[in-house]
């Protein structure tokens, strides 16, 4: 497998098919924010965790894997903003919950809590002694993505809003 190969099956695992992924936290719907965004970076450049990219299609993405921890949700991209392709007047910001896949170490007798150790929500569940899979608390995930880099069998994606670039 090549290196562009690796890097395209390693974004269709965290994001799906398309090449974009998600949007940053509190963007308008994807119509809206293709029309409102201006691809001025300023998103960009303001996020303290790097997580946010430029996607494909030229606009910003939430990558989580590629950042230095999680979206801390702290608002400096939206307040960097000056489009209105995000607004912090939707909660929850996104609806991105990680789910967990069958590459889970854990699932397969291997003793590994990366995930649960790095969650600051603790949403994430591991089984003692590597007796089964991790499973993720719906309810309590954020969709923050600090589980996902730190998966060495990239078993966690994050899921639920709709692609991005469809």
């Amino acid at each position: 497998m090549t290196m562009a190969g690796a890097a395209l099956s390693r974004r269709k695992l965290l994001f799906g098919a398309g090449p974009c992924g998600p949007r940053p936290p509190w963007a308008i719907p994807e119509a809206r924010f293709v029309e409102y965004c201006t691809s001025c970076d300023a998103c960009i450049g303001a996020c303290p965790e790097r997580v946010l990219g430029r996607a494909a299609d030229g606009l910003p993405r939430f990558d989580p894997a590629a950042g230095i921890g999680e979206c801390t949700f702290c608002g400096a991209c939206v307040e960097a903003c000056g489009t209105g392709a995000l607004q912090r007047t939707r909660l929850p910001p996104w609806g991105l919950r990680a789910t967990v896949a069958g590459a889970c170490l854990a699932g397969s007798g291997i003793v590994c809590a990366s995930c649960r150790e790095v969650c600051p929500e603790r949403a994430i569940r591991v089984p003692p002694g590597g007796r089964g899979a991790a499973s993720v608390d719906a309810l309590r995930c954020t969709g923050c993505g600090a589980c996902v880099g730190v998966c060495p069998a990239s078993a966690i994606s994050l899921a639920g809003m709709e692609e991005a670039c469809a």
